[in-house]
């Protein structure tokens, strides 16, 4: 039995079930092992199985399951990308049900949301039953993952049961199984990005914890000084009360300085008292904010960097057992070495990677097959999933239309004076003129009659500017699935004309008020100076770099979604109804203290934060934001403390420590060590050998003519520059096409964290043995030390 990984992305569609026999290529040779004398049946199975250990490879999946045919199948259909689509589609409608389920945005009959429910749990049961039939039976029971997917779903069932028949016998109750819904997005087999965010809160949190321990002492140290220094002074805050005379209320309040919301009216009692009281809290600002707060951001970049980089250790080890696993599969006996035969590799690579296209996959050959000598040795097969991660646009050379239709007035000198100008800078760099102008006209007065007109004016020399380059670029190529900003600006264009000339039209209708129209006119003349971004190189250096690091950010978006569901469901539960907002009768008395007596001339209702509530999901969400900004955060956490206990600024302040100290300051950890690969012009190996492929072996690999290597520099960067006098040549040459490596590089998020460590790995080509990956400590020597965890 051979074990393999856990999942991240699935098998592509046409893999969901086996190939027939006519799909795998006729002259196929035998490979050395005891299964040579075996049919084409088994070879087939073999070469199915050498895809599912390519693919588990390239996106880093580590789902063990067993090596049978059967198996084998149902792991492809584990993975289909459809299964994974309704997994994550009835994930998204269980957690949605707290905006139908009381107290809800849009209420529902309890029988119909928990009938709904129960669906979802069904699938979810359905899910796990699926993955019991492919992973071996004592790995499942091990599996942390698949325990807490089952509790969960009891649970849940459970909590069912008893509320509605609390809620028949007309008893209030609590829905406690709410809290755990994120369980199922956390614990499925495709959400390894979030377990592994996790585990870096989980891995990090025992070096933050004595940091934190030295800034609570120093935080309880310098409240117990406020407390001596100032309780017995008879000072009052500004609500008028007393000022530093309850220990437990100093504690809170220094806390919160330290998040520097309360800034400065927490000291104006005791500075209008005397100046000098002003040290102690500076003093105390610079040794707690600027001092522990800086600390614990390098404490969490430490371990986090430390803990990831053993995790990608980890990954790269496990990718490397897999392909030499299906290069085992697939070898034969060359010249005193084993290799896998090009027709081999080819039909791996097609089940593998069906989507890209015959050129792409010769380029790939031509790589790994440097010498084409007809196979591919190991080392070279090795790194494969490292090849297919990389994404390459293949582009084809097509006749500009027009020179079709009318060659002699489209090649006239004329004609190719006027397609010069266009591809000149100076071309550009009067459009950037043109957007700076813009800007000035879009910040002036809307009402001046000229202004108005300029503005028809802008817009008609935007789409003089597309129909110029459509007339110089052929649109096919100008339209490229991979040409961003040429979409962008016709996009934005064509709207801004569009919602221009029905604002125009409806303000003749008096009866009919177009301010919505005009808002979204407003809206895309602001956005067609995003233009100018692409002029400048290293504006479009810093975009690309953000773009490119999206997937990673969207991880960390996941994670705190989980927070703050988890918050705001217990949120609900606490401060249900607490606090009230009278949306259409703001001059009710009830309006002036947010239905709640309690709120009467605090700093909560002065401030008119009635709407800030756990009255539903929504409302909630808005609230942690809140909290997550820190602006005054203790505001809104001394009202809901004023309307329940004291003790419910425990809530605020946990939320506080688990997203703003921990969770924030990974994501920002993460985000600078990804920015600073991304922004690096250094390349991996990898990519420096396709893009060196690009040039030396371009025109072997392609049909025709490939365009000059300038040519595909200059394409990288954008519309722009998509000609030159050496784009105008090519564009004659009716088939040629070219290869040119997309401004997203990397398919995958473990593609790019790999890259962020690849330095550091060493260069083994095996590394270590399958069982001692499994079994690492965190505490070994050996570099690639993570420990391996059934939750991964």
């Amino acid at each position: 039995m051979k074990l393999f990984g856990r999942s991240q992305s699935g098998i592509p569609p046409t893999q969901a079930t086996p190939l027939p026999p006519a799909a795998l290529p006729s002259g196929r040779l035998a490979v050395a092992t005891p299964k040579a004398a075996v049919g084409d049946s088994l070879q087939e199975e073999d070469l199915l199985l050498a895809a599912a250990y390519v693919y588990d490879a390239q996106y880093n999946r580590n789902i063990p399951f067993e090596t049978s045919p059967k198996a084998i199948r149902l792991y492809y259909l584990y993975n289909h990308w459809t299964m994974q689509a309704v997994t994550y589609f009835f994930i998204f409608v269980d957690l949605a049900l707290a905006l139908f389920e009381e107290p809800a945005v849009y209420p529902l009959p309890f029988l119909i949301t928990s009938l709904i429910e129960v669906l979802c749990l069904f699938v979810f049961f359905g899910r796990l039953i699926h993955f019991a039939h492919v992973t071996p039976r004592d790995t499942f029971w091990k599996d942390t993952k698949n325990i807490c997917i089952m509790i969960t779903v009891s649970m849940t069932l459970i909590d069912l049961i008893i509320y509605g028949t609390l809620r028949a016998l007309n008893i209030h109750g609590v829905r406690w199984s709410r809290p755990m819904r994120p369980i199922f997005l956390i614990n499925f087999a495709e959400s390894r990005q979030i377990r592994r965010a996790f585990r870096s809160i989980r891995n990090t949190l025992p070096e933050i914890t004595y940091v934190f321990l030295l800034f609570m002492f120093s935080v309880l140290m310098f409240s117990l000084m406020a407390l001596k220094l100032f309780g017995d002074r008879n000072l009052k805050t500004l609500e008028g009360l007393p000022y530093f005379t309850n220990y437990l209320e100093v504690v809170f309040d220094m806390y919160v300085l330290v998040t520097t919301a309360n800034s400065p009216d927490i000291m104006m009692p005791a500075y209008d008292f005397s100046w000098w009281y002003s040290l102690f809290f500076i003093i105390y600002v610079i040794i707690n904010t600027y001092i522990f707060m800086s600390v614990f951001l390098a404490v969490v970049y430490n371990n986090y960097r430390k803990h990831l980089k053993n995790e990608i250790r980890k990954l790269v080890y496990m990718k490397r057992h897999k392909m030499i696993e299906a290069f085992n599969l697939l070898k034969v006996k060359e010249r005193d070495e084993f290799v896998v035969q090009e027709d081999q590799w080819k039909s791996l690579v097609k089940m593998v990677a069906p989507h890209i296209s015959a050129s792409h996959r010769e380029l790939l050959l031509r790589i790994s097959d440097e010498e084409q000598k007809g196979y591919v040795d190991k080392k070279s097969f090795v790194r494969l999933a490292d090849l297919l991660n990389i994404e390459v646009i293949t582009l084809k050379a097509h006749i500009h239309p027009l020179d079709i239709w009318f060659p002699q007035v489209y090649n006239s000198a004329p004609s190719l004076f006027l397609r010069r100008m266009i591809q000149h800078r100076a071309f550009i760099w009067m459009y950037d003129i043109i957007i700076l102008i813009n800007a000035i006209f879009i910040a002036l007065d809307e009402k001046n009659p000229y202004i108005s007109y300029a503005e028809w004016v802008f817009l008609c020399l935007y789409i003089i500017e597309i129909l110029l380059k459509l007339y110089v670029f052929e649109p096919r190529t100008f339209f490229a699935r991979n040409q961003f900003w040429n979409w962008f600006d016709t996009s934005i264009i064509i709207a801004a004309l569009i919602a221009t000339v029905l604002n125009t039209a409806l303000k003749s209708v008096t009866a009919y008020n177009s301010q919505q129209i005009l808002d979204i006119v407003f809206i895309l003349r602001v956005l067609r100076l995003i233009r100018i971004i692409d002029s400048i190189q290293r504006f479009r250096v810093i975009m690309n770099t953000l773009i490119n690091i999206v997937p990673t950010m969207l991880t960390f978006g996941a994670l705190v979604l989980v927070v703050y569901y988890v918050f705001s469901i217990i949120g609900m539960e606490i401060f249900h109804g607490k606090v009230q907002f009278f949306a259409g009768n703001i001059s009710s008395p009830q309006a002036m203290y947010c239905g709640n007596p309690a709120l009467n001339g605090t700093t909560f209702a002065r401030a008119k934060y009635c709407r800030n509530n756990f009255n539903d999901i929504v409302s909630s969400f808005v609230v942690l934001m809140e909290l997550t900004i820190v602006n005054q955060w203790h505001v809104l956490a001394n009202g809901f403390a004023l309307v329940t206990h004291e003790i419910a600024k425990l809530f605020f302040i946990i939320f506080h420590i688990v997203v703003v100290i921990m969770i924030i300051n990974i994501f920002v950890a993460f985000i600078l060590e990804a920015f600073f690969v991304e922004y690096s012009l250094e390349k991996s190996e990898v990519e420096t050998a396709i893009e060196k492929k690009i040039q030396e072996l371009g025109i072997g690999v392609q049909e025709d003519d490939l365009f000059d290597g300038r040519l595909i520099d200059n394409l990288e960067t954008g519309e722009n520059d998509l000609g030159g006098e050496e784009g105008i040549a090519v564009k004659k040459k009716s088939k040629g096409l070219m290869f040119k490596i997309a401004s997203r590089r990397y398919r995958t998020v473990d593609a790019l964290l790999q890259r962020m460590f690849e330095a550091e790995i060493a260069p083994e080509e095996e590394g270590l043995s399958l069982d001692e990956i499994l079994n690492l400590s965190p505490d070994e020597t050996y570099p690639g030390n993570p420990t391996f965890d059934h939750a991964a």
